[in-house]
């Protein structure tokens, strides 16, 4: 099987999560470094693969697709052999909530917060780390209940959600005070194939 080419950004939680989905799936992958500091992703060949600019970018064979959500449903569909996506209109459903959840409050809660201190985003700190912690506490006690976050097996509502989660951190949002979430960061360090997103020393991991 050729090697599937993702176009990625090594710190940016979007793309990791199509890296780790690949893994997972043990796929053949070609990693190409887009370069956003010098504005690669806004170039017209970068363009015309993701005409938002944004990373990351799936080349399957010639299948070319943006939007990491929607490259985690196309290669769970195409590669995950009947896991990582139920097919049962309850399942699928459950799924695709926390899609929404990473793209939501997720996106502007924890990932927001690292933007700033990473990236150095020009967000309101307090009211975003405030939010962030708001989205945690529910995602926490959603997980008092249920292994995985759509239910008993692992899905890629796990894979969208973690990066950002697990590296909330960065963005000086403590995972202190949520055991049932840290249980479910290590349960997903823990599956097979699995393979994390570079750290880096801001926020709280200054004094980690």
């Amino acid at each position: 099987m050729q090697a599937i080419k993702l176009y990625n950004f090594p710190r940016s939680g979007h793309a990791h999560r199509v890296e780790l989905m690949l893994s997972l799936l043990h796929l053949p992958t070609e990693l190409i470094f887009v370069d956003l500091a010098k504005g690669e992703h806004k170039q017209p060949q970068y363009l015309a693969l993701n005409a938002f600019g944004q990373v990351p970018v799936l080349d399957d064979q010639g299948v070319v697709l943006a939007d990491s959500n929607a490259i985690l449903v196309y290669l769970a569909q195409k590669y995950g052999k009947g896991r990582w996506l139920p097919t049962d209109p309850v399942g699928a459903a459950k799924v695709q909530r926390w899609l929404s959840v990473a793209a939501g409050p997720i996106a502007f809660g924890p990932a927001r917060a690292r933007l700033i201190t990473v990236f150095g985003a020009p967000y309101n700190a307090e009211e975003t780390i405030a939010y962030a912690h708001t989205v945690l506490r529910v995602i926490d006690h959603e997980l008092a209940n249920t292994p995985w976050l759509a239910g008993g097996e692992p899905t890629i509502a796990d894979v969208a959600a973690y990066s950002y989660i697990a590296h909330a951190p960065e963005g000086n949002v403590s995972l202190d005070d949520y055991a049932n979430i840290r249980a479910w960061l290590a349960r997903v360090e823990a599956l097979p194939g699995f393979v994390g997103m570079p750290r880096t020393v801001a926020g709280l991991q200054k004094t980690a």
